[in-house]
């Protein structure tokens, strides 16, 4: 694989790890949301994205092999709110596959076995059109983290 290429698959898996380290801190908030508001948060993600920029260990491993001599100062803080955008935005994207399946579901049922093969055509293209937009704004947001460098 050549070094672009490789610095684009660390940048997204960057990305990913940010976003779970991110929905830890959300799912603990809509357990506890729940525990106090019954119906709270009833699409599964709560009612905003949780923004953790604190690193787990495969985020900071990642980080290492991006950044091996560090970022600091106004670069950091730059890197921290292009992370944060991402974060926000993925959810946003997770929401619209969320609501996507239950409209869907709610129309037609949530048995896919019974679906006619227009319905589970439209099913696929659907998730498949959500899909496709989350993976095409991940890869872009990753070339701009890929092209950060300490300054």
């Amino acid at each position: 694989m050549d070094p672009a290429a490789a610095r684009l698959e660390l940048a997204e898996g960057f990305l990913q790890e940010a976003v779970f380290r991110s929905r830890e801190r959300q799912a603990a908030g809509v357990e506890l949301r729940r525990g106090a508001q019954p119906g709270a948060g009833n699409c599964g993600l709560g009612e905003k994205a949780a923004i953790a920029l604190d690193l787990s260990a495969r985020g900071s491993e990642l980080a290492l092999h991006l950044w091996p001599a560090g970022i600091e100062g106004e670069r950091l803080e730059e890197l921290r709110a292009l992370v944060a955008d991402w974060i926000v935005e993925q959810d946003s994207l997770d929401r619209k596959r969320n609501h996507f399946l239950r409209d869907f579901r709610k129309q037609h049922g949530s048995d896919r076995t019974k679906y006619a093969a227009e319905v589970l055509r439209a099913y696929e293209e659907g998730l498949a059109q959500v899909n496709a937009q989350e993976s095409e704004r991940r890869r872009a947001v990753a070339r701009d983290l890929a092209g950060f460098t300490p300054s």
